[in-house]
């Protein structure tokens, strides 16, 4: 079934570009699948995987530390950093196949499985992928929204005084980004992203560098943050069960900090031929993943020194800092801009596999496949290709991911079962069983051996994390009361 219908989609696609093959050449506006000429660089990809990784989890990382501790904390940090990477490289060697430089392209993460393993592996992927990137696009609804709440409360705090309650409803700031998103959303795929990628990795630079200033100012201004090796004290801070389940929240916040697997495949299909799409990726893996942890270790280590063992979950809306209200102010805004880049990052494969679906079994409809050409005002030399299908279908899924976002506005239990469920199955169990499948490793040879307890090992950790996540949500679904205005 699956097959048949790739078959069908590369058809339909060359159907639409019969000038792909001319007296036996390729046409020189189209790449070697018939598609049109990929653009991507080094740079670009850069950006698309700083968009996606320098996320809302930054902000919980003080917090994160200040559960774990100076030795676990930024060894966990570490860790994942490491297996993030380590992981991204098997990965983008499986973008094509059999052979990773001359092999067929796979579009998605679902068909660079088909590809290597098949059968039920491919559902199991297409779950855990789709369902991971729907959390993601509902998180980042609740964060932007917060971020938006927080810059009203940041003035209000400022005009009558830190102890003022300054509620404010996070509902209208909601729609506000929904609406934004309706608008972006009609942007047609990925190869089109480039440009608001970089507007976001730039803001997540700006609002990662502001906590980090506020952060370095807090120590600098003397009035010492307790802090310990092992984290928050059993019987001062929490509980032993609250120590418990708030470490493994920690790391599953930790592990939500990392995740871009998700969309690691669709990023390396914007790539140009030449160089090989793989080695580019591994460089852009590299660059992205070592500048992140270096913002995440300075985030995380001075934040804690900051607040010590009582970091709030998100120090910028969170409100460790309340002065100068301007800058805070400025953070919160990079932050609401850089999650209207990072949900589109995260929503296009969405929108890309429902789209192809639908054009594989109606084939012949106009409402789903026609494109209409609209020149915008302004833009003379700009055509904006229109669409009634996706213009329907992507105003849906906003819609539909903003009012879960609604109904359940919590952010680091969320943010942690989000990174647990994806980063075993996404992050590391797909990419070595690939890799393994793919180089054809003798089963119990030493590679064999270390990349199973390196897989086996991490699912553990998934396990631990998801049910710190779980127990925090459940905690916090029996105190919420939902439609009443959020502090």
């Amino acid at each position: 079934m699956g097959k048949e219908m790739q078959s069908n989609m590369n058809s339909m696609y060359m159907e639409q570009v019969p000038e792909a093959i001319e007296a036996g050449k390729i046409n020189k506006n189209l790449d070697d699948d018939g598609r049109p000429i990929r653009t991507g660089t080094l740079v670009t990809a850069s950006a698309h995987i700083i968009t996606a990784v320098i996320g809302s989890g930054v902000l919980s990382l003080a917090w994160a530390i200040a559960q774990l501790g100076w030795v676990a904390g930024p060894a966990v940090l570490m860790a994942f950093s490491f297996i993030t990477y380590f992981t991204s490289t098997l990965l983008a060697d499986c973008y094509r196949a059999p052979d990773p430089i001359t092999g067929r392209r796979n579009y998605t993460y679902m068909d660079v499985v088909r590809a290597h393993l098949g059968g039920v592996k491919v559902q199991l992927c297409g779950i855990a992928q789709y369902g991971n990137l729907i959390g993601v696009t509902i998180g980042y609804t609740i964060t932007a929204s917060i971020s938006m709440v927080a810059v009203k409360r940041s003035n209000c705090f400022h005009k009558h005084g830190h102890d003022v309650k300054c509620s404010i409803s996070n509902y209208p700031f909601m729609i506000i980004f929904a609406t934004i998103q309706i608008v972006l959303s009609q942007i047609p795929n990925f190869h089109k992203l480039s440009w608001l990628s970089i507007l976001a990795a730039v803001m997540s630079f700006a609002y990662s560098s502001i906590g980090l200033g506020l952060s370095m100012a807090k120590i600098a201004g003397g009035g010492h943050a307790r802090t310990s090796l092992t984290g928050v004290q059993v019987g001062v801070d929490v509980s032993a069960s609250e120590k418990v389940w708030k470490t493994f929240q920690a790391i599953g916040d930790i592990a939500f900090a990392y995740a871009y697997s998700t969309v690691l495949v669709e990023i390396q299909d914007t790539l140009r031929s030449h160089p090989p799409e793989s080695k580019v990726m591994k460089k852009a893996s590299l660059m992205g993943v070592s500048t992140t942890t270096m913002f995440y270790m300075l985030c995380g280590c001075l934040g804690y020194a900051a607040f010590g063992n009582n970091a709030p979950g998100n120090f910028l809306t969170g409100f460790g800092f309340y002065e100068p209200f301007w800058l805070i102010d400025l953070a919160n805004i990079c932050i609401a801009v850089h999650l209207v880049g990072a949900y589109q990052v995260f929503c296009q494969p969405i929108f890309g596999f429902v789209e192809a679906r639908c054009q594989a079994r109606w084939p012949e409809s106009k409402f789903i496949t026609s494109e209409h050409s609209i020149s915008l005002p302004f833009c003379v030399s700009y055509n904006f290709n229109f669409n009634f299908f996706r213009l329907v279908w992507r105003t849906a899924y906003v819609i539909v991911t903003a009012v879960f976002a609604m109904i359940f506005p919590f952010f680091n239990d969320f943010l942690g079962l989000i990174g647990a469920a994806s980063f075993y199955p996404l992050t590391v169990y797909f990419p070595i069983e690939m890799h393994i499948a793919q180089t054809k490793i003798p089963k119990f040879s030493f590679t064999w051996i270390w990349l199973k307890i390196l897989s086996w090992s991490c699912l553990v950790v998934s396990l631990v994390a998801a049910a710190g996540s779980i127990q925090g949500l459940a905690q916090d679904l029996r105190t919420y009361k939902p439609f009443k205005t959020m502090n």
